[in-house]
């Protein structure tokens, strides 16, 4: 059932990646890989959780007298295991809901408009650099999911050709991912260690911040030889029914909805709810607002853009996408596979730059977080006055630094690789292997350069 477990998530994987082949959603690919997965993991629980290598069976067992008993066995992996990674996916999805319902509410204001009708320049190549370093920066403050969403959304309001949106879509995962890894709050991960303790804000920001600057300005770089002409404006459509929202409700939402986007580092800060928390009550907030401005003022089309009709709107497939390919790794981390391939890196590799070079690659094909999660299992933080080796394992050693770097940036070589990419890749219905055709040797060209900046960083 271990090796069954390996072969379910990699043939679901497959089916996600031949989405626009085989003409099956990857919604529904991603549901059957998660659900499944954990069918046989809990099936085959007894023989699976006797080989010893899930650390969390190993910490539940060490007290009880006969724990490998069927009986114990799935009550571990429902009733414990299983509620506490769909308490962390739910997390995940409540966040991306709010984000995109938000979003979309500003969408459907045309609050974007304002923006757009500042961005005067037709050009491509200016425009690439507009919004790459927009989202770069941005990723920092809000996080790189967030802007994701947010930036898609403003190109489609700029262009009108789908294959330049889906340029531009490529190079804002990837400035988003490497905008989010510098920052604290930028990225699940680098959350993960500096909240464990890993790191601290002022050292990651300085440490991370010119890596992550040379992994998106290298294929920034590079995109802006091919890519020449001017961009094609979208025009409005006369059933997109915009003509009615006076310019000061679409300032008024704009404001508001960038405020609840926004406000969520600072709202998590301050009370240490989980961020899905501060995103909901900004959307409550918006909710309640638009209801109360707008329901009721007599004009008979504002009330067709009250939220509970923008819900309609929002990208469902994207949000069932991510909870069946999260529930996916889960299974695997919790079986113990990704403790298996970290142990093998750290054995067969040993060397901390190329491990953490390794892990990021690996990213781009399983979800960081698991793998940030094992690695900050294998190692603990090491006393300050460490030497050797095992100073590369203190706080703010190179080991948490660049893992923060390698896991934040090395999901934008596949489009399936980071919660950016899914979010833009089910925005935008970006095919997988377009993506690797034209973005993915950008991104790992970008990645390693990052990569060698850092080591040349410690060299000095």
């Amino acid at each position: 059932m271990f090796i069954l477990m390996l072969f379910i998530f990699t043939v679901g994987y497959t089916l996600i990646i031949f989405e626009h082949k085989i003409k099956i959603n990857k919604a529904a690919s991603a549901l059957l890989l998660g659900v499944l997965t954990w069918t046989a993991y809990i099936l085959g629980g007894k023989e699976i959780l006797s080989l010893g290598l899930s650390r969390s069976w190993n910490e539940f067992s060490s007290q009880l007298i006969n724990p490998l008993n069927t009986e114990t066995v799935r009550e571990f992996i429902a009733h414990h295991q299983l509620p506490e990674h769909i308490s962390e996916i739910a997390g995940i999805i409540l966040f991306l809901l709010g984000a995109m319902t938000i979003v979309e509410v500003i969408d459907s204001y045309q609050g974007f408009r304002i923006l757009t009708d500042k961005i005067r320049t037709t050009k491509k190549i200016k425009l690439l650099w507009l919004i790459s370093f927009l989202t770069f920066f941005l990723s920092a403050i809000l996080d790189n999911l967030t802007t994701t969403i947010v930036m898609v959304a403003l190109m489609r309001k700029l262009s009108r050709d789908t294959h330049d949106r889906w340029l531009f879509a490529g190079l804002i995962v990837i400035s988003a991912n490497s905008g989010g890894a510098w920052s604290p709050i930028g990225d699940v991960t680098t959350i993960m260690l500096w909240i464990g303790g890993q790191i601290t804000a002022v050292s990651i920001i300085k440490t991370i911040f010119i890596p992550s600057l040379v992994s998106m300005v290298v294929p920034l770089t590079i995109l802006s030889f091919f890519i020449k002409g001017k961009i094609k404006h979208p025009s409005l459509k006369e059933n997109e029914m915009r003509e009615f929202v006076p310019y000061r409700d679409q300032v008024t939402i704009l404001i508001a909805g960038v405020f609840a986007l926004i406000s969520v580092p600072v709202f998590k800060t301050y009370t240490h709810l989980p961020p899905y928390m501060g995103m909901l009550l900004g959307l409550g907030f918006l909710w309640f607002y638009t209801d109360l401005r707008f329901h009721f003022n007599g004009k008979k089309d504002l009330r067709k853009l009250n939220v509970n009709r923008i819900l309609k709107e929002v990208d469902t497939p994207t949000i069932l996408f991510f909870l069946g390919i999260l529930s996916g790794v889960a299974a695997l981390q919790s079986a113990g596979h990704l403790d298996v391939l970290s142990v093998w890196l750290a054995d067969k590799i040993g060397n901390i730059y190329v491990i953490n070079v390794f892990i990021g690659l690996i990213s781009s094909v399983i979800d960081n977080v698991p793998l940030v999660a094992a690695s900050i299992g294998m190692y603990d933080v090491a006393n300050p006055d460490a030497i050797g080796y095992a100073s590369f394992f203190v706080q703010n050693g190179d080991f948490w630094s660049f893992l923060a770097y390698c896991a934040g940036t090395g999901g934008s070589v596949l489009i399936i690789g980071s919660a950016a990419g899914v979010a833009a890749m089910g925005l935008e219905k970006i095919d997988f292997f377009w993506y690797i055709k034209h973005i993915s040797w950008l991104a790992l060209l970008g990645y390693l350069s990052g990569a060698l900046t850092f080591w040349l960083i410690t060299l000095i």
